[in-house]
């Protein structure tokens, strides 16, 4: 999978595309290096630990639904706001987005 995302919402797909094929090296191609992963304010993951956090998670019933309610974006910092969270992604110097922090709701 190429995890190259053109655009804020992009990123959001191929989140839920790496999630639903359980491929945690696309998932972890998402996200820059000390990035942060946050499930229910009490969970934190840091590096590897995103992919094995990640994937605990969104598992079987419970799954990553990319489904953006707000963009807000400044140049190379995008915030994007969800039902479900809200996360900071980060326009790279390859000019594709990755993960900062993602911030999500406990199921």
């Amino acid at each position: 999978m190429d995890g190259n995302a053109q655009t804020p919402e992009e990123l959001e797909m191929l989140l839920e595309d790496s999630l639903l094929l359980r491929d945690s090296k696309s998932l972890m191609a998402l996200f820059v290096d000390g990035a942060v992963l946050v499930i229910g304010g009490e969970r934190a993951a840091r590096g590897e630990d995103i992919a094995r956090l990640a994937l605990a998670t969104w598992d079987g019933d419970q799954t990553y639904v990319a489904a953006p309610k707000s963009v807000i974006q400044v140049r190379d910092i995008a915030l994007i706001i969800s039902e479900r969270g809200i996360n900071i992604i980060y326009r790279n110097l390859n000019r594709s987005w990755q993960y900062v922090i993602v911030c999500q709701l406990a199921d």
